[in-house]
C-alpha cells in the first residue's frame, strides 16, 4: 500500500452556487509512494496531446485587445513559438458527476476548463493533459461540513491516474524536451505529490523540469526561504531565465480573512510561497489577463461560480479576449497570509469573491496574469535549449 502524508494546505477549485458557499476543502496528499510498472500509451486517457483527434487545446490564438474600461482596440493574432518543450496539465476540481469520485467522462466542464486555463500555452509549448479520476464537486461537498479546511480531496485513483499519464509521457513522448508542470488548484495539490515523489529527489528527472507553475495550491516553503517546503532541491522562480523553478500564487484583492483557505498554513516553520508573475523578483508590475470569447460550459456549477465574481467579461469574435494594463499584482504578506495582491486601475472592474471571501479570487488564478505566464514560457523554454545546447 502507498503511504499517505497528509499536507494542510487549503481548499480546491471550482463552488457552486450561493446555496453552496458552506463549502471548504483540504487537500490530503502523499509525498512518498512506490513505483508501479510504467504505463502503455493505451492505458491513459488524454484531454489534450498533440496529434489527438479530440484534442481539447487547439484553438486558434486569435486575440481581441481592450481598454479597462472596455473600450476595443483591436486584434492581433500571436505567432506560434518553436515550441521546443512541453507542458503538462492537471486541472482541477471541476466535475459534475453525481459521484464523489468521477469517472473519466470528457464532461463539458473538462473540456472547458482545458480551454480556459491551458489552451493558450500552445503558443509556446506541446500539451499533455490526463484525463484523471478526481475528486467531484459532489464529493468534496460530501467531505466537509462547515467552514474552514477538510480531509479528503485528492484521492488515490485520481493520483494513480497522473501518475501513469506522467510515467507514460516521459517514455513514449518527451524525447528529452524540457516540460513545464501547469496545474491548479487540485490539480496543484496533485502536481504537488508528483513532483515530490517522481522529480525532485531524481536529479535526471529534475534537469528536464523548465518550471512548475503551481497555482492556487498552497506551495509551502521554510519561513523566508524560496524552497525547503514541499521540494528540496526546486526553488521558486525570481528570473525569467531561471530554469527548475516554481510558480506560486493565490489571488486576493484585500487582505484574506483570518479563515481564508489559500494563502495560509498551520505547518510549523513553513509558510505559503508567492512569486509575483509580473515581476518575479519582486516588487509590483502590470499583468495581463487572457481568457477565452467562448463562455464557460453553460449549466455547470463552475459557470455560476464564475457569474458569481460578478465581471462580465467582453465579447469578441476571436478565440481570445486580453485586457492588458487593467490590473497590477504584488505578493503581500498581510496579516498572517502570503498572497498575490490585485488592484484594479483605470477604471477597470472589480472582482468579487466566490463565493465568499475565504476564497477570495481562487476563480482567476489562471487567467488575471496568463499573458505574463505565457511569455514566462516562452522565456524560459528559450533558456532551456541554449543551456541543452
Amino acid at each position: 500500500m502507498r503511504g499517505r502524508e497528509s499536507l494542510r494546505g487549503a481548499a480546491h477549485c471550482y463552488v457552486p452556487a450561493m446555496r453552496c458557499i458552506r463549502v471548504a476543502l483540504l487537500a490530503s496528499v502523499a509525498a512518498a509512494v512506490l513505483a508501479v510498472p510504467a504505463a502503455s500509451p493505451a492505458a491513459v486517457k488524454w484531454l489534450c496531446k498533440p496529434g489527438l483527434k479530440t484534442d481539447q487545446c487547439s484553438p486558434g490564438l486569435g486575440t481581441t485587445r481592450f481598454s479597462p474600461a472596455g473600450t476595443k482596440l483591436g486584434t492581433q493574432t500571436p505567432r506560434r513559438g518553436a515550441r521546443k518543450v512541453d507542458c503538462f496539465y492537471v486541472y482541477p476540481t471541476v466535475s459534475d458527476q453525481k459521484t464523489m469520485i468521477a469517472t473519466k467522462a470528457l464532461d463539458p466542464e473538462i473540456k472547458s476548463i482545458a480551454l480556459y486555463q491551458a489552451a493558450r500555452y500552445t503558443q509556446e509549448c506541446r500539451v499533455f493533459a490526463p484525463v484523471y479520476r478526481q475528486r467531484t464537486i459532489a464529493g468534496i461537498q460530501d467531505s466537509v461540513s462547515g467552514g474552514g479546511p477538510r480531509k479528503g480531496v485528492v484521492n488515490d485513483k485520481g493520483y494513480d491516474d497522473v501518475l501513469e499519464a506522467w510515467r507514460s509521457y516521459l517514455k513514449h513522448d518527451n524525447k528529452g524536451r524540457g516540460v513545464v508542470l501547469v496545474g491548479h488548484s487540485q490539480g496543484t495539490f496533485v502536481l504537488r505529490q508528483l513532483i515530490a515523489g517522481e522529480i525532485d529527489k531524481k536529479p535526471s528527472v529534475r534537469r528536464k523540469l523548465v518550471s512548475a507553475l503551481l497555482l492556487g495550491g498552497n506551495v509551502l516553503v521554510k519561513k523566508g526561504k524560496d524552497a525547503g517546503g514541499d521540494f528540496q532541491h526546486i526553488p521558486a522562480c525570481r528570473s525569467s531565465r531561471q530554469l527548475g523553478c516554481v510558480v506560486a500564487f493565490s489571488t486576493f484583492d484585500e487582505t484574506p480573512p483570518a479563515d481564508a483557505l489559500f494563502g495560509r498554513t498551520a505547518t510549523a516553520g513553513r509558510e505559503v510561497l508567492c512569486t509575483n508573475p509580473a515581476r518575479l523578483q519582486g516588487g509590483s508590475g502590470p499583468v495581463t489577463p487572457i481568457f477565452p470569447s467562448e463562455p464557460f460550459a453553460p449549466g455547470t456549477l463552475i459557470g455560476l461560480g464564475i457569474d458569481l465574481l460578478g465581471v462580465k467579461q467582453p465579447t469578441a469574435a476571436t478565440p481570445w479576449v486580453t485586457i492588458p494594463g487593467a490590473y497590477t499584482t504584488r505578493c503581500a504578506s498581510e496579516g498572517g497570509a502570503r498572497y498575490l495582491k490585485l488592484t484594479a486601475i483605470d477604471g477597470a472592474p472589480d472582482f468579487k469573491p466566490s463565493p465568499t471571501a475565504v476564497w477570495g479570487l481562487h476563480l482567476v488564478d489562471a487567467n488575471i496574469a496568463l499573458g505574463n505566464l505565457v511569455d514566462l514560457v516562452a522565456d524560459q523554454a528559450a533558456a532551456y535549449v541554449r543551456r541543452r545546447g
